[in-house]
This record gives C-alpha cells, structure tokens and sequence, in this order.
C-alpha cells in the first residue's frame, strides 16, 4: 500500500504527460489510499476541468465515481492533533500534511507532486517520477 496525493489520482485518471507513470504506479502498487480529504480535492480538480469546457458533466462524474471504485481503494482517518502538530512544524499546509499524517499512521510511502512536502519530509515524501522504480512517486502538478 501507498498513500498517494490528489495529483497522483489526477494525472491517472486525466490524460497527460505523467498519466504513463501514473499507470505504472498503479500497476506496481495497486493499493492507493489517502485520507477523506482527497475527494473534495479531486472534486474540486474536476469542477475545474468542467468550467473550462475541457469535460462535460456526465465525464466529471464517471470520473469521479471511477476514483472511488477503482483508485482509492482504503481512506485513512486522520487525528486532526497530528495533522496540526505536522503543518505547524514543517510550514506545509494542514490539507498536505492530512496526506503525511495517513503515512504516517500507515506506516508506508506517500507519493505527491507537492515539492514543499517532498522538502519538508523526504523521507516520507517521494515524487511519481521516483515511484516506479524505487517505490516511490510525483512531480509538481495541478493546482488543487
């Protein structure tokens, strides 16, 4: 199992240049998890996408639903302590450090684009380019 962050489930599920590596991800590593936090934010990438035309409705929420079914296999609660405890230490944002906490708590790898958590805890943090070959992944993405 790894814990993957919003970015990770969108450049799977939206075509584009990190959707090869993100399938390998999956291929390797078929047990996703993240904390609940994820679906607001994966609702908020595909709103995003539906406002710009680049999807109609009827895709948002066949994606949506395939995340649920098929990316996101186990959601990690997290202790809203350790999550402040990680954001007031590290300077990242409470919604990242929802993504360490389950890690964390886990006890497995979190693979993010988000390069201030890869900072912050590069033990724990690895980028999907990384993924694949040393079971660790991401890269800088889409704005969440």
């Amino acid at each position: 199992m790894i814990v993957v962050d919003t970015n990770v489930v969108a450049y799977l599920l939206l075509p584009g240049p990190h959707t090869e590596a993100a399938e390998a991800l999956l291929m390797e590593q078929p047990a996703w998890a993240a904390p609940p936090l994820w679906r607001s934010e994966w609702r908020n990438v595909l709103i995003g996408y539906l406002r710009r035309g680049q999807l109609g409705l009827d895709q948002v929420l066949a994606l949506q639903q395939q995340a649920e079914d098929l990316v996101i296999r186990h959601e990690e609660s997290v202790a809203s302590d350790a999550v402040l405890r990680l954001a007031a230490s590290s300077g990242c944002s409470a919604y990242d450090c929802e993504f360490v906490t389950a890690a964390q708590q886990l006890n497995v790898p979190l693979i993010t684009a988000d390069q201030a958590l890869r900072n912050a805890f590069p033990d724990l943090a690895h980028p999907l380019s990384e993924a694949t070959t040393a079971e660790q992944p991401a890269e800088q993405g889409l704005a969440l």
